[in-house]
């Protein structure tokens, strides 16, 4: 399996509400049409109480592939454009990080 990440920001102007509905109940939908994608899971920032760090980023998405072959082939589709023309909409692209990996894992309890 091939993950790509994404650590987002929320456009300035827009409220933590704002943010995270767009993206779940608007952004998600068109994402998810995205051909040969595995499965899309997004994360949302939490604010904790007392918490001394602040976070860098307000959310974080993983879009996973069967293959390098499958994400090659998503990122040329209509959909693909599609979901990041709307990213435009609620994103700030200068404070964005991005990752393709593939995933080790040291521990999954159930």
């Amino acid at each position: 399996m091939i993950k790509l990440v994404y650590c987002i920001t929320k456009k300035v102007g827009l409220t933590d509400g704002e943010f995270f509905r767009y993206w779940e109940d608007v952004h998600g939908p068109i994402g998810a049409l995205i051909p040969r994608l595995s499965k899309l899971v997004q994360s949302h920032r939490l604010t904790v109480p007392g918490d001394r760090y602040r976070p860098d980023y307000d959310g974080m998405v993983e879009l996973w592939f069967d293959d390098l072959e499958a994400l090659l082939a998503a990122r040329e589709s209509p959909e693909w454009k599609a979901s990041s023309e709307d990213e435009q909409n609620f994103i700030d692209h200068n404070k964005v990080a991005y990752f393709v990996s593939e995933e080790h894992v040291i521990l999954d309890k159930p």
